[in-house]
């Protein structure tokens, strides 16, 4: 039996497809490229020496979804797939809404169809909103602030409802702090398109010379330095708790959430210092106006990932700066070196489109 993968080539997917391989699972990986790139599949298979069934889809294309369960054994589903940005979000509050939240819905109707019922969701720590205690544990008030935290949290009760109609699902939900770093090999990465979203590939694409300065979102929060605190956590320390969180799915029904974070904040500026310690880089910055929806300081309680999962980030702060510059230096145009729609990258090289 095998476990599918959306999303499998993005940033966090990817990771665990390695994870996952190394691990002995047979996975099945489904794409549809709006936010990743083709030559991460290629990566994945270089990385690992293993193959592995991929299917260029979009999840709200139900027939080929469909299609794809009716041709494999898959016994769990890892649902990455999804728009991700905030910023984005305010701005197209309809495409976060149809894209996340009919799409897990084609998800889950599939799923159910053909009797697949162990999941693994990607949630946020958006789901928490404005939190009043820090740090944060999966008690904490809910009531996210923009539309992506809010399709997060629709998803998350649609699935509680799912399970309330159905006990034989074995859901986890996995509320994820602020992913960074990359693979230690460098040949996988944060690779966003267009300008960054998020802290550390912006960092290193100013280290790299990509992009003149750093904009820091506000300086006047009430931290130390004035800019917002976040719990970065590697992206390998994430993919192994998806890992726990498949494991757990398989021994008994329900639904659990975890935090998945390390249990420490850092500010922009610290978040700077650390990374220019790291690579020897300045990284230049100008302050600007906050972003709607972000909020001041967000870290977490992973108390409950350490004792349900057995789980817990290992890897820290030097790593993370480290292994972001690696793969920056080894890839300062992302993917795009390697990135050609025309090229056969489907076939020929370790990996399969459709039955293999």
């Amino acid at each position: 039996m095998a476990v599918l993968i959306t999303g499998g080539a993005g940033y966090i997917g990817s990771h665990t497809c390695v994870e996952l391989l190394n691990a002995n699972y047979e996975i099945i990986v489904l794409d549809n490229f709006s936010n990743s790139k083709p030559e991460a599949i290629k990566r994945i298979k270089e990385i690992t020496g293993r193959s592995f069934t991929f299917y260029p889809i979009d999840l709200l294309d139900e027939d080929s979804l469909d299609k794809m369960f009716r041709e494999n054994d898959i016994e769990a589903v890892i649902h990455f797939a999804g728009l991700k940005a905030v910023g984005e979000s305010i701005d197209f509050p309809l495409t976060y809404y149809s894209t996340n939240i009919i799409s897990t819905l084609t998800l889950c109707t599939i799923m159910q169809r053909h009797h697949v019922k162990n999941l693994v969701f990607s949630s946020s720590a958006t789901v928490y909103g404005t939190p009043e205690t820090f740090p944060i544990s999966e008690k904490n008030p809910l009531g996210a602030l923009n539309p992506y935290g809010r399709t997060k949290l629709m998803i998350e009760e649609m699935l509680k409802d799912l399970y309330q109609s159905d006990q034989d699902w074995s859901i986890s939900i996995l509320r994820y702090f602020n992913p960074v770093g990359a693979h230690d090999s460098g040949l996988i990465g944060e690779d966003p398109n267009g300008n960054p979203n998020n802290l550390m590939p912006y960092i290193t694409q100013v280290a790299i010379g990509k992009l003149n300065e750093l904009s820091v979102f506000g300086d006047q929060y009430p931290t130390a330095d004035g800019t917002g605190i976040r719990d970065y956590i590697h992206v390998v320390d994430l993919a192994l708790g998806h890992l726990k969180a498949l494991e757990k799915t398989a021994l008994s029904s329900g639904v659990e959430v975890y935090n998945l974070g390390t249990g420490k904040g850092y500010s922009v500026l610290e978040m700077v210092k650390a990374f220019e310690k790291a690579s020897g880089k300045q990284v230049p910055f100008k302050i600007v106006s906050p972003r709607p929806g972000d909020v001041a300081i967000c870290y977490a309680n992973p108390d409950k990932a350490k004792v349900g999962l057995g789980w817990i980030a290992k890897k820290q702060i030097d790593e993370m700066c480290e292994d972001a510059w690696r793969w920056q230096k080894k890839n300062p145009n992302g993917y795009s070196k390697n990135y050609n729609l025309d090229r056969p990258y489907l076939t020929g090289e370790g990996f399969f489109v459709g039955n293999k």
